[in-house]
């Protein structure tokens, strides 16, 4: 009897072994994090590129037993990849999608991880001066205006949905030779500002680690309300995936006071300030 068990036990886990190896032949791993045997998969942009997704997967495997399996991926191509069921987990920043994912039912838990800004960067000198604007929309109409060169993602990333929609408060819409698309990630994206003297729209995270080597570009704009960049992470219906319940577990994690922690913290002892502020900030800067 006691055999029987046993063999049905690592039937399981075989099983469980094989299916996790062929999500994960589907869909790729950019990194992998810890060293359990039980994997599950995170799709997300900014947070791994910057290192974030290593220091919370590895605390998490400690803790756990389990890896994590990043899939690099902007926020609209992480929608995809949780609603085919390719990952268990998405961490990101497009709060109208991310309601509607949860209405539609193919993906639970929103969870509030962190914040943080969106900064325009641009050449020092300004040519547009948007230094002068009174609001993210006034800055981007004098960009237009002025036709001065401007950078965008243009690939359905958080951040490039949140730049057309300050073109949209603006009355803008984009076009012509001012108005370059790197179809990139951040880093490149902002290096790409950097080299040929444009503005971007850049998150504060990613303007904290990569400053140091960008001196052609500063920040030119900030602190409208409206540039507050909120991250969620959300996972797959419990079953829809193999890791669906390890990636529920995960976003606890991220959600508790360690979690939290790590997330306000990062950044703070290579950078002098933490590169993500955590759930409460918003609240606090209101005030």
């Amino acid at each position: 009897m006691k055999k029987a068990i046993f063999y049905s036990l690592l039937f399981i886990l075989l099983t469980a072994s094989v299916c996790f190896s062929e999500a994960f032949a589907t869909t790729g791993c950019t990194q992998l994090y810890g060293k359990g045997s039980l994997v599950f998969s995170v799709a997300t942009g900014s947070p791994g590129e910057l290192g974030l997704l290593r220091i919370l997967g590895e605390a998490f495997s400690r803790e756990t037993g389990t890896s994590l399996c990043w899939v690099k991926a902007g926020s609209g191509e992480s929608f995809k990849l949780l609603q085919n069921k390719r990952v268990d987990v998405i961490l990101v920043h497009a709060p109208a999608a991310e309601e509607k994912a949860v209405q539609e039912g193919w993906a639970v838990k929103r969870t509030l991880l962190g914040f943080n800004e969106f900064f325009l960067v641009g050449p020092p000198e300004d040519p547009a001066q948007t230094a002068e604007a009174l609001g993210a929309a006034e800055a981007f109409r004098r960009i237009a205006f002025k036709k001065a060169l401007f950078f965008s993602r243009g690939d359905d990333s958080g951040t490039h949905r949140k730049e057309m929609a300050v073109w949209r408060q603006a009355g803008v819409q984009p076009h012509g030779d001012y108005y370059q698309i790197t179809h990139d990630f951040m880093g490149a994206s902002l290096k790409k500002a950097h080299d040929e003297q444009g503005y971007f729209l850049t998150d504060s995270s990613t303007w904290a680690m990569q400053k140091a080597v960008l001196p052609h570009l500063k920040i030119l704009f900030k602190g409208d309300p409206f540039l507050i960049n909120a991250y969620h992470g959300l996972c797959q219906p419990s079953g829809a995936t193999p890791g669906a319940e390890i990636g529920a577990k995960f976003l606890e994690f991220l959600a508790s006071d360690r979690g939290q922690k790590l997330i306000r913290e990062f950044g703070k002892e290579a950078y002098g300030e933490g590169l993500y502020h955590d759930a409460a900030w918003k609240a606090q800067s209101l005030k």
